[in-house]
């Protein structure tokens, strides 16, 4: 299998459009070729590529920067000596002057295929910034380590933000460069796109089901394997609550709980409520302590996701259904728990971070209504799905 920035590397004939033309670099810490050579520093190794300028996303071109919100400074990169202008800093859309150092801008960023995942906003902001200023954008494909399954209800209208592109379910099973061709045709954008496709990939062939025999690298910090990748749709809406969802121990986003929650109970009720959205993995009751963030220092209580073992069904596993049954079967056991945090959450404000995360308040209102079932639940998000599906299929590069 090849990667776009290997297929950029190694065929001169893809190479020859850039010629005599000032070329930047979109990338981040995972940005390397199959060898694990950074795609900057295989960029402006090539002879008929000149470099002229570097773009960092949120977490930064070359280093991790741990947490989220926060932000980090343009500089020059020490190597190439050429601007690394910061797109999670003073701006998130690049600005005039950033603009006039290209021509062509290369994106070439490995996403989880989550829609909060902030890579997917910057990807559209760039090409909304080379419509508007008639800038060239080729997208260097990579996989999509969460494959292809679809989950979740679409972005209400109102709801957009830095982590709410645009009308996409929270698990949209597109790589990059489809969402790219997708965004190009929902906000009818008029911008030279050109997708350097991946050779060999099928995101349906186990058992990698989206990843398949690559080396990891972290795509931001907190981004430490596959197994992460694939729970990430659910466990990332507990940014938006007081419960821990694993940052500040060795396995992020891969597990989720609390100080003050009998977790025993919490999982017997969540095979209670919903057996069936249970399948497809592991939810292993376990206990970890954070060293920062949320609960410091206190011994949490919950479950973590395994996607790593013999349980794992690719098809079946949706993790943004199990984590949401986590939440109902907390409220349920402990009605006055205070679930919901309310603080500003990237760069948005006047709404609680879960309903910027979950692209409305359809999620909370269900976890709080003693009233709603999982029936009601399971058919709004079913809709919502068959309507995406439809909706991103012409799109698709891959089987």
């Amino acid at each position: 299998m090849q990667l776009g920035i290997d297929r950029l590397v190694a065929e001169h004939k893809l190479r020859e459009a850039l010629a005599g033309r000032r070329v930047a670099i979109l990338g981040h810490p995972a940005s390397v070729t199959s060898g694990l050579e950074h795609s900057l520093d295989a960029v402006a190794a090539l002879p008929e590529v000149h470099l002229t300028a570097a773009f960092g996303p949120q977490h930064g071109m070359r280093g991790d920067v741990q947490d989220n919100m926060v932000e980090t400074e343009d500089t020059v990169d020490a190597r190439h000596g050429i601007p690394v202008f910061s797109l999670y800093g003073e701006v998130r859309r690049p600005t005039e002057a950033m603009l006039d150092t290209f021509d062509v801008l290369l994106v070439d960023l490995q996403d989880v295929g989550t829609r909060i995942y902030t890579y997917l906003t910057t990807l559209l902001y760039v090409l909304e910034a080379g419509a508007a200023h008639g800038k060239e954008v080729w997208v260097l494909d990579r996989p999509n380590p969460a494959g292809r399954p679809v989950e979740g209800t679409l972005l209400l209208e109102g709801y957009e933000s830095f982590v709410g592109a645009s009308r996409l379910p929270m698990r949209h099973g597109l790589t990059l460069g489809e969402a790219a061709r997708w965004f190009v045709h929902h906000h009818d954008l008029d911008v030279a796109l050109k997708v350097v496709a991946m050779e060999g990939y099928d995101p349906t062939a186990g058992p990698g089901f989206g990843w398949p025999s690559l080396a990891w690298v972290n795509p931001s910090p907190n981004a430490a394997s596959v197994n992460m990748a694939r729970a990430f749709p659910g466990t990332v809406l507990l940014e938006g609550t007081t419960l821990s969802e694993g940052r500040g121990t060795t396995i992020p986003l891969e597990v989720v709980g609390a100080p003050d929650i009998d977790r025993d109970e919490v999982v017997a009720r969540m095979h209670a409520l919903a057996p069936a959205w249970l399948e497809g993995c592991d939810l292993r009751p376990c206990s970890f302590q954070p060293t920062f963030h949320k609960h410091v220092g206190e011994l949490c209580h919950g479950v973590q996701l395994h996607t790593d073992g013999r349980a794992y069904r690719h098809g079946t596993f949706r993790p943004y259904r199990i984590i949401q049954l986590f939440l109902r079967a907390v409220r349920e056991l402990h009605p006055d728990y205070p679930i919901w945090r309310d603080h500003p959450y990237e760069y948005t404000e006047g709404l609680l971070p879960v309903d910027v995360i979950d692209g409305g308040p359809l999620l909370r209102e269900w976890v709080d209504d003693p009233t709603a079932t999982v029936a009601d639940r399971d058919a709004r998000m079913r809709a919502d799905e068959e309507a995406w599906s439809a909706s991103r299929a012409p799109f698709l590069l891959y089987p």
